[in-house]
């Protein structure tokens, strides 16, 4: 039986929580976070055995083996890293840090131990997004063109002009950071390397420190080009938008809901139709729980185990959260110099590894 501690009460308690007890091999035992009466409360509320008023506690108590984080960017690489001197393995949230700084360092401490490290891009775990991804494997589209992102909503931090990591730029987050990174990873999981980008970063009007639009555009090493529009401040917003263009046909990805996970209808065009026909795919655990992340968190969580039993690759992983972090970096560096950045792939491996 692998034991478990969770660090973080909100996302941590209420999604990673249920999706690592959805697989027997393992038990949460402890939760921490930064108020200790409530963090007892909550775990009492939620059965888990022990309670902490701080990181350290939980990482450092011997009946934990292996530790997921739930916290804020600037705080994960302190507690990744201490996690992984100790030997226990670490699931991370994305983005894995405030700055490249603090990911490079994560991304070295697990490739010295050797451990399973992973990082939670939950996107890819959908069976729409999987059959997707295998079909553009197959060029079912040929050989692709270009691709076209826009995810458009309203998020509550937004809504509400809260100072959080959210939507706050200093502290690894703002809509590069909290929505953004899952694009930055599944583009180049979907369309490989990108080589270069130019981006533009955009406040609320008045509030200007509040990080809410985001417009990027890339060349992928396969010479085809890209774009990506991302706003938290889209009232009634159009949803979350992937279209890929082929020389053969199309492949669109679309959620119009608000819903993060739930809702994403594949559709494919072929030359020879000339329309669009829906990909029927069919989820038996899209509604088994209240909250659509939980299945696919579920389906990483199951990973990061087989992993330590080592049954498999820890994936995906801090390699994977470096690169994002580079290009979450280039895309800053672009916006304030207003110029294209390269962003080499090889590069960035060498550069976390040094």
């Amino acid at each position: 039986m692998i034991r478990l501690g969770i660090v973080g009460c909100n996302y941590g308690r209420a999604i990673l929580l249920p999706a690592f007890r959805s697989d027997p091999r393992c038990e949460v035992v402890a939760l921490a976070g930064t108020d200790a009466a409530r963090t007892a409360q909550l775990a009492r509320e939620a059965g888990v055995a022990k309670a902490f008023g701080s990181w350290t506690e939980l990482v450092e108590d011997k009946t934990v083996d292996a530790v997921v984080i739930a916290t804020p960017p600037r705080q994960q690489p302190a507690i990744a890293m201490r996690a992984l001197q100790l030997g226990k393995p670490v699931f991370a949230e994305k983005p894995l840090a405030a700055d490249l700084e603090g990911a490079g360092a994560m991304f070295r401490q697990a490739s010295l131990t050797g451990l399973p490290a992973m990082v939670d891009f939950e996107f890819p775990e959908l069976l729409s997004w999987q059959r997707a991804k295998a079909m553009l494997d197959a060029e079912t589209i040929g050989a692709l063109r270009h691709v076209i992102v826009t995810w458009n909503v309203e998020t509550q931090a937004t809504r509400a002009r809260l100072r959080h990591w959210k939507t706050q730029r200093g502290d690894g987050g703002g809509v590069l950071g909290n929505l953004a990174s899952h694009s930055l990873y599944y583009l180049e999981r979907f369309c490989g390397p990108v080589t270069a980008l130019s981006a533009r970063l955009f406040g609320l009007p008045g509030d200007p420190a509040i990080e809410a639009t985001t417009a990027l555009a890339f060349t992928f090493a396969s010479g085809a080009g890209g774009s990506l529009a991302v706003s938290s401040a889209s009232y009634l917003g159009s949803g979350h938008r992937i279209e890929f263009y082929g020389e053969e046909g199309s492949l669109f990805l679309i959620n119009a809901t608000a819903d993060y996970m739930r809702g994403f209808e594949l559709t494919l065009a072929r030359r020879l139709s000339d329309k669009l026909e829906r990909v029927e795919i069919i989820d038996p655990d899209e509604y088994k729980y209240p909250d659509g992340r939980i299945v696919p968190v579920s389906r990483l969580a199951s990973r990061f185990l087989d992993a330590i039993e080592g049954k498999g690759r820890a994936s995906p992983g801090f390699a994977e959260g470096f690169r994002v972090q580079q290009l979450i970096e280039a895309a800053r560096h672009s916006h304030d110099t207003g110029r294209v950045v390269e962003t080499p792939f090889e590069e960035a491996a060498m550069e976390a590894r040094a």
